[in-house]
């Protein structure tokens, strides 16, 4: 079995997840064609409601891209004649349509789960009748515009009302599909009118679809343990074992030892191997290169939670803290806001982080610029926030006086560190 350093792991997970290739300079030159064939590489854009900086699924593409028009991946992937469509796949989120026949086993497993006597989709099979009706003749609708009581009733799914809750029932079993998103609202119509006839008629058996999901994941990944491999697309570690046991003996992936990393890995045969990465980013919480976070840690020693639920006086980091992505090292974390009232992007606290020994990530203590931290570099970092600013259309980046490296990353942009 073959040995491989840490540090080559990190360059090979890297390039295969995008990075490492020149960025555009301007939007014009980021089209249709780039953002298909990155979300397309992903293999899934996870989705997610929280807008302080931005929506974290237009975020990995300008990570990997450069500054793109949002309006662009609107359009390919809340349409109609989208080649994306969404489901819960890693969460909720965005994959190619011409997946859907590889989702067909979770959808029966949720109807399945739907005909125990206390689900609720048993319980209730007059609203599920009456929303396949107001589909069929009214439909695509929003769970607003089909809601029949305004008082709704407060069930366990998030005090949904009824409606909200049997639409997202029809969605998980395979029946009704997100047909877009106004102001990030989902509008449900029926499967039929979505997805092409012939991927519904398309069977592909349960292990078979396993086995592909999981080769989408490995060279997505590019190398990774069986945890990293199965949260890919949230699969059973037992089924993404036999998977990758069945892709392994056909010769699509191959078993290696990463040194440092304890448990055996999976790396796809075709995956790139660079000598070296280049890259400057700042990373969305659901970008696949941190969001599972023992992989992170693992790869990058950077231990990373997300802060949202934290309560304020209890956050150590920030609301919204982006993970910085410079060249193959996560090297600190920045929580932004977008003001665009005042027209300001706002650093409301930068961090350094501390490397470990062989110089991946760091522990995250934020304990100041000491020995052992790594070394950000700060005009790089500027020209990223301006390029951010200007792709948010925010004039200013303003930076507030948080964290051991908002002094230096505000002396670089000559402006002065706020209060907050």
């Amino acid at each position: 079995m073959e040995e491989i350093s840490a540090a080559l792991a990190r360059r090979i997970a890297l390039a295969a997840q995008g990075f490492g290739r020149p960025r555009r300079a301007e939007a014009s030159a980021v089209g249709t064609r780039q953002l298909r064939s990155a979300v397309e590489r992903l293999g899934v854009l996870q989705l997610d409601s929280v807008n302080v900086f931005e929506r974290s699924h237009y975020l990995p593409l300008f990570a990997r891209l450069g500054p793109y028009d949002k309006a662009l991946l609107d359009r390919l992937t809340f349409t109609a004649r989208s080649p994306f469509i969404e489901y819960w796949a890693h969460q909720a989120s965005l994959v190619p349509v011409t997946d859907w026949p590889l989702w067909r086993w979770r959808q029966e497993a949720y109807r399945e789960r739907g005909t125990e006597p206390d689900s609720w989709a048993a319980q209730h099979p007059e609203m599920l009748d009456l929303l396949r009706r107001e589909l069929a003749t009214q439909g695509p609708l929003t769970a607003g515009a089909v809601e029949h009581d305004a008082a709704g009733r407060t069930g366990p799914w998030w005090g949904w009302s009824d409606v909200k809750i049997g639409l997202e029932t029809l969605l998980l079993q395979g029946e009704v599909v997100a047909a877009g998103r106004t102001n990030f609202q989902r509008t449900y119509d029926l499967v039929e009118r979505r997805v092409p006839a012939e991927l519904l008629a398309t069977e592909v058996p349960r292990a078979d679809a396993i086995r592909a999901l999981v080769l989408i994941s490995v060279r997505a990944l590019g190398i990774g343990t069986l945890r990293d491999v199965a949260d890919y697309f949230r699969l059973l570690q037992a089924d993404a074992k036999r998977a990758l046991v069945e892709l392994v003996a056909v010769g699509l992936v191959a078993p290696v030892r990463v040194r440092g990393w304890g448990p055996p890995a999976f790396l796809d045969v075709d995956a790139r191997r660079p000598r070296r990465t280049e890259a400057m980013a700042l990373l969305s919480p659901f970008d696949p290169v941190v969001w599972e976070r023992e992989r992170a840690l693992r790869m990058f020693g950077f231990h990373y939670r997300i802060e949202i639920y934290t309560p304020a006086p209890k956050r150590v980091f920030g609301y919204y803290t982006l993970p910085l992505l410079q060249d193959e090292a996560l090297v600190g974390r920045i929580d932004l806001k977008t003001d665009r009232q005042a027209g300001v992007l706002r650093v409301q606290s930068a961090w350094r982080e501390h490397a470990d020994a062989d110089g991946a990530g760091g522990t995250g203590a934020g304990a100041g610029a000491r020995a052992g931290a790594h070394s950000v570099d700060l005009e790089r970092l500027v020209a990223h926030l301006r390029e951010i600013a200007t792709w948010q259309g925010v004039g200013e980046v303003e930076v507030v006086g948080r964290g051991d490296l908002s002094a230096d990353l505000a002396g670089a942009l000559g402006v002065r560190a706020t209060t907050g």
